[in-house]
């Protein structure tokens, strides 16, 4: 019998899985398709506080997600880095005065202590005022951070199962059945069928939380998730440097433009009402035509339909808080415990990756009895795996590892270093030369990184290699993606005992 059944492989799922194993209990997490597979692989890939909450008051949830920002960098560094958002200055939106008090509060509520402070700019004479149109004159810079979504998550579990938990993907919980002193799952994982048991469940379901619910109780109160579909698009890059904008819209909400992937410009994200009947979320020709028309607002060269080279859309679990606008529903999470009806279950509405650490630290002090565990903070200082550097000691991996493997391409040393952190050094450890990168498939992607993926990062397809684990899937041709297919297939083929995995 587990102690903890977790349902949902998203951000908040695997947290709390990671921190639970951490306390040596024994865990078992269960994710219908790949971890990160929705919500948790379509944000706007921020580690931020929220700069427009506090607008509505969310200063708790500001304060909280800024203070986690370092905390996660100093974790993370390999995919968490600190970036500079230039906020312009327009007529007849928040005043200026107005933007720099947010500002002031946002230097000064969360505990800065790596990333720096807000300045004034003149976007007239300051370089990243070149892309801008000429009615901006004024603006801020400010510090947030960038994070890789979906590898958050993938290393998240990755750090859970070694630290002994049972992550299992591709495995869908179909019946939940609630006794005294235990919960009864039917996981359904590639055709077979199994039974386990936990004393304790998490619904961290995401967007399905109600509909778990409803899995061990048909008479649960009435939906408690409002769901929002947010889109971005992807276009070729509109302005040179690391920064990014955030632009306020006309309709009070913002939007971003941020470099992306090296050669493009990501621009999110919006907020539409989204129901299960809808299916998969998926970007409209509305939505698309409004983030380029806001983005269009701001840069001197006019984002059109035709720049769109890839889209995607995730639908946010918020909790419904009864705010009349989407935009304006909390992000903060909220737990509903229950532990009245028989064995005990904690279902997590909301919540945001910058705070899913927390949350998970959360839910264990929320549980601290049914477990029988402390509530120290450990994962606070635990790096995640390849976290292991300071912040500002990026550049001297690349060249450490690029002296070693110098007959790779130092592009292709910066991703992999920016994807695995000190875990290149292991991926790359039986590599002597070119032939022993196994087959190229292109964009410096080859046998043995993916191999890697499979062994490490419970990569099952193409889609998750090129689309979640990293974004290869942007600089590949088609026929370079078809590769990456046809090796699972023939890779599938093969006798299990055939198979090797380094």
């Amino acid at each position: 019998m587990y102690d903890l059944a977790i349902i949902g492989g998203g951000i908040n799922g695997v947290g709390i899985a990671r921190d639970a194993a951490g306390r040596g209990l024994k865990v078992l997490l269960v994710e219908r398709d790949d971890l990160a597979s929705h919500t948790s692989s379509a944000s706007t890939k921020l580690v931020h506080g929220g700069l427009r909450y506090l607008e509505h008051y969310e200063f708790n949830l500001v304060r909280k997600a800024l203070k986690e920002r370092e905390v996660l960098l100093r974790n993370a560094p390999h995919i968490i880095w600190p970036m500079r958002f230039v906020l312009p200055v327009d007529e007849g939106m928040r005043p200026a005065w107005f933007l720099r008090l947010g500002l002031f509060l946002y230097d000064h509520i969360g505990s800065r202590k790596i990333l720096p402070g807000t300045n004034s700019l003149n976007l007239h004479e300051d370089h990243r005022g070149k892309t801008l149109q000429k009615r901006l004159r004024k603006g801020f810079a400010y510090s947030d951070c960038w994070v890789e979504d979906a590898r958050l998550v993938s290393l998240t579990a990755r750090d859970a199962r070694e630290r002994g938990a049972d992550i299992r993907t591709r495995a869908e919980c179909v019946d939940l059945r609630r006794e005294t002193d235990h919960w009864s799952m039917d996981v359904v994982c590639e055709g077979t069928a199994t039974t386990e048991k936990a004393k304790v469940l998490v619904n961290a379901a995401g967007p399905w939380v109600d509909p778990v619910t409803a899995l061990y109780d048909q008479s649960a109160d009435a939906a408690k998730l409002r769901l929002v579909k947010g889109s971005h698009i992807v276009v070729s890059r509109k302005f040179d440097g690391d920064h990014s904008y955030i632009f306020q819209n006309k309709d009070g909400r913002i939007i971003f433009a941020i470099p992306y992937e090296g050669k493009h410009t990501l621009i999110g994200t919006t907020d539409q009402p989204w129901s299960y009947g809808e299916g998969p979320a998926t970007i409209s020709d509305s939505e698309i035509d409004y983030l380029c028309s806001a983005a269009s607002e701001y840069f001197t060269e006019e984002v059109k339909r035709e720049d769109v080279l890839w889209t995607y859309s995730g639908v946010r679990p918020l909790f419904d808080d009864k705010s009349q606008s989407a935009s304006t529903v909390t992000r903060d999470y909220v737990f509903d415990f229950d532990d009245k009806g028989g064995a005990p279950v904690l279902s997590i509405f909301g919540g945001k990756i910058t705070t899913y650490r927390v949350l998970a630290l959360q839910a264990i002090k929320t549980l601290k009895h049914a477990l029988g565990v402390d509530v120290e903070d450990w994962t606070s200082q635990a790096p995640l795996p390849g976290g292991d550097f300071a912040v500002d000691n990026f550049e001297m991996l690349i060249a450490k590892y690029h002296g070693r493997w110098e007959f790779l391409d130092r592009s292709v040393i910066v991703r992999l270093v920016r994807a695995y952190g000190t875990d290149t050094a292991k991926i790359l450890a039986l590599v002597t030369e070119a032939k022993d990168l196994g087959q190229s498939f292109g964009a410096g992607f080859y046998e043995i990184e993916l191999e890697w993926l499979i062994a490490h990062e419970f990569v099952r397809t193409a889609e998750d290699a090129l689309w979640r684990r990293s974004k290869l899937g942007l600089h590949m041709s088609d026929a370079e993606k078809a590769a990456v297919s046809d090796w699972f297939i023939k890779r599938a083929a093969q006798p299990k005992d055939k198979i090797t995995i380094s």
